[in-house]
């Protein structure tokens, strides 16, 4: 088969389309037949060499894939050949072929076209595990969204409005705000000319949200935590903006404020497949009744990897970038 394999750490150039051994099927996965991966930040971390793989997963960069179960593993019985599935991976989405454990899989959503299934699965299993199973956003709570315009902005905003929430959105442009608002943003905020914890006291009262995702880390930690409210979980998903902050423990004991942070990828098989499940049990109806819509900017041959990295890099796109085999 064919995938892209990160020729050496460094920039967008070192991915090439290199002919590759086929994946080894164990007793428990599901071998598929991509239709189409989706870009996530962690790649273009993993290529510059500062995400490696878990032990035992492909190495080559793609977090989520959609396509046909071609194999089943001897311990597989609820997927079968021919099935249209998509997936959350460990890695090896860039490819024309990928094993995932069963417990990984999920069915593509009814009204859903099979490659726009690739853009789900990871900023599903993201959103659901880290703002409801941990942070326990409920309806009629507020909740700020940095990076409104990403594919986890994007799929954060809806899936906050069906459960009930008030969302408020960060983005850096006019255009990118529009598009928010568009997707059901009741605050949105251009984080370029509007300070963010004043706009968020103004729409709440003074009090904050009870809930904030961000994916910037230190240089947003200062001013999320003076934007929650009493009891707010803060949920950091990435680290854009630094690693290193200083915190005073005072503002966190007066208001009992919660930081917590997660990633997916390292995650044991088992724990992804309780996320798994869930998401398909209380997200993917929300899905096929057309409440939630995967938000596509646009898709580009597997061969035009290094130029979908620059793209994303880039941050002019909005909602995620496909690559199709």
């Amino acid at each position: 088969m064919k995938a892209v394999v990160i020729t050496s750490p460094g920039g967008p150039e070192v991915l090439q389309l290199q002919e590759v051994r086929d994946p080894e099927l164990k007793d428990d996965e599901v071998l598929m037949k991509v239709k189409a991966t989706a870009l996530n930040r962690a790649d273009t971390i993993q290529r510059k060499g500062l995400y490696p793989p878990p032990k035992g997963a492909s190495e080559y960069p793609g977090l989520e894939c959609s396509g046909t179960i071609v194999a089943v593993g001897k311990k597989v019985s609820r997927w079968k050949i021919g099935d249209e599935v998509c997936a959350l991976l460990s890695g090896g989405g860039y490819a024309e072929k990928v094993a995932v454990p069963a417990g990984q899989v999920l069915p593509v959503p009814h009204g859903v076209s099979l490659q726009d299934a690739a853009s789900l699965p990871e900023v599903a299993c993201t959103v659901w595990s880290t703002v409801f199973m941990i942070s326990r956003l409920s309806a009629g709570e507020t909740f700020l969204i940095h990076g409104g315009s990403s594919g986890i902005g994007t799929f954060a905003i809806q899936i906050a409005k069906y459960q009930g929430a008030k969302v408020l959105v960060t983005a850096g442009s006019e255009e990118k705000l529009a598009v928010c608002k568009n997707l059901g943003a009741d605050v949105c905020i251009n984080y370029k000319t509007q300070d963010f914890v004043q706009r968020v006291k103004e729409e709440t009262g003074g009090k904050g949200v009870d809930v904030i995702l961000d994916y910037l880390g230190a240089s947003y930690l200062k001013r999320n935590l003076e934007s929650l409210n009493f009891d707010g979980r803060l949920f950091i998903i990435g680290t854009m903006g630094g690693p290193v902050a200083e915190v005073d423990l005072r503002v966190l004991l007066a208001r009992r404020l919660t930081v917590q942070s997660a990633g997916l990828r390292h995650r044991s098989p088992e724990n992804k497949a309780v996320i798994v499940s869930e998401v398909e049990k209380i997200v993917w109806p929300a899905i096929s009744a057309g409440n939630v819509k995967p938000v596509v900017y646009k898709s580009l041959p597997l061969s035009e990897a290094a130029e979908a990295h620059r793209l994303m890099e880039s941050s002019e796109h909005i909602g995620k970038i496909l690559l199709v085999p």
